[in-house]
């Protein structure tokens, strides 16, 4: 099965490549705030400071279904590793119109929203 563009995209360190695919409407729904951010400016900038939060993220496997993807994904933030899954879903174009992200451990997604905390207070999301 041919790797999803978005993961080819976050494999090469193209973060251009990785948000062209993204729907400008597209909603991200983060698994330590309640509310999903909206737009693709807001998810564009999250998921930068992410690359950044999530050191060596590898993807471990790929799942597809019928208008969505999931990757499952391991990843360093600070001592803690870190397993998740990012679950896209596609309109009728294959552009990201939802971005879902989970993540386990407890103490590593505490660790992600630290981390994700202290960048986005230095460098808030974008209205959209």
């Amino acid at each position: 099965m041919d790797r999803h563009p978005f993961r080819i995209a976050v494999e090469d360190d193209d973060e251009t490549a990785a948000f062209a695919l993204l729907h400008d409407d597209v909603e991200f729904r983060s698994p330590v705030v309640y509310r999903p951010y909206q737009g693709k400016p807001a998810v564009a900038h999250l998921l930068h400071h992410a690359k950044a939060t999530l050191r060596g993220l590898t993807y471990l496997d790929e799942m597809h279904g019928d208008r969505s993807v999931a990757l499952i994904f391991r990843a360093q933030v600070g001592d803690k590793e870190v397993e998740g899954l990012d679950h896209l879903t596609l309109d009728e174009d294959g552009r990201i119109v939802g971005f879902r992200v989970m993540i386990r451990p407890l103490s590593g997604l505490v660790a992600v929203a630290q981390e994700m905390g202290a960048r986005l207070e230095d460098d808030p999301v974008p209205d959209a």
